[in-house]
């Protein structure tokens, strides 16, 4: 039996891995109406727009860069050093997203979960790679062809999202918009933010969603892939 925040018993919905879109569907359509979210069309175009210009203009030194650490992951840990992990995308609609590997190869031999401070998953390497969000730059091809964007609510994987929805009615609504690279929960929380937090800053995202906060969001995100500084 798990416990919520609120310290109430909770049921896990047991979802087959083919329902899996059709659930985040519905639950959207549930909770869709407790977050105010608009269409925005100027700064969807806007977002789009920056997400092609700026894939395409720092897609060569981002695969270099690329090339450098998977060799150093290498190098450090057994395993491939870039893995694909299926992440839940807008609207509930599942999707394949690429990572540098910041951990032991059977970080999830035991199942899925959250990483945790001073994990015993991550690898020396994984530590620094992590705490200067290199470990995310393979996504910047998922960017390119639409699949996310630069800006956005953080994608989960498909059964800790339904968790985190069943301890936290309404957490699918951070599904409502495209997922990004970084966003208000990552500059604001970090790897350290809990899911009830995570939830309600995307929500705030979502709300104020707009050309000012999303080029808060980018530099912020800049500074930390610089100096480390603001990753938790």
């Amino acid at each position: 039996m798990e416990l919520d925040s609120n310290g109430v018993s909770i049921e896990q919905p047991i979802i087959q891995q083919d329902n899996y879109e059709s659930y985040f569907r519905d639950e959207i359509e549930k909770y869709k109406n407790t977050v105010n979210y608009k269409p925005k069309y100027a700064y969807e175009f806007f977002r789009r727009l920056v997400d092609i210009i700026f894939s395409l203009v720092a897609l060569i030194p981002v695969l270099i860069l690329i090339l450098i650490f998977s060799i150093i992951i290498r190098i450090d840990s057994k395993g491939y050093p870039i893995f694909s992990q299926v992440r839940v995308g807008k609207n509930g609609k599942l999707m394949k997203i690429h990572k540098l590997r910041s951990m032991r190869i059977d970080a999830e031999a035991n199942g899925q979960k959250w990483a945790e401070d001073d994990d015993p998953r991550i690898t020396k390497v994984g530590k620094f790679i992590r705490k200067h969000r290199i470990d995310e730059l393979p996504q910047l091809i998922d960017v390119l062809f639409g699949r996310m964007s630069l800006i956005g609510p953080r994608p989960e994987v498909p059964k800790l999202t339904v968790e985190f929805n069943a301890e936290n009615s309404g957490f699918v609504t951070r599904l409502m918009v495209a997922p990004g690279l970084s966003g208000w929960a990552q500059i604001n929380g970090g790897y350290n933010v809990t899911p009830k937090e995570k939830w309600i800053l995307d929500n705030e995202y979502i709300e104020q969603r707009g050309f000012k906060m999303y080029f808060k969001i980018f530099y912020l995100t800049i500074k930390t892939v610089l100096t480390g500084e603001g990753a938790k």
